[in-house]
């Protein structure tokens, strides 16, 4: 299970980087643009590429936080067993949760 986990963030870190390289060129060029928040939300409503670029990155991260988070309470808190696993399943449907909810605020509402 600890391999998998492990693995799993890996994986989860890799698809973080690209996205993170992108959300960083898009802000920067926002903010040397002048771009107002309702020109980017112009822009961005209604998008399919927009809601699958920051979903994709919503999912990730939800994932990458809830396997880090894990290790922490398990290593400090000395969590173990089920109140671990449920804890963690918890904080990870918190992530995506909130994040998805951003999402779809800032594509589709």
């Amino acid at each position: 299970m600890n391999l998998r986990l492990y693995m799993l963030q890996r994986i989860t870190a890799l698809l973080m980087a690209p996205l993170v390289l992108g959300h960083l060129a898009v802000m920067i060029y926002a903010v040397q643009g002048g771009l107002s928040a309702a020109e980017i939300l112009g822009r961005t409503q209604g998008s399919i590429i927009w809601f699958l670029f920051y979903g994709s990155f919503v999912v990730a991260a939800a994932i990458h936080g809830a396997i880090g988070l894990r290790v922490i309470a398990a290593e400090w808190g000395g969590l173990r067993g089920r109140v671990l696993d449920v804890l963690v399943w918890v904080i990870g449907l918190g992530l995506f949760g909130l994040g998805a909810r951003a999402v779809w605020a800032v594509t589709f509402a």
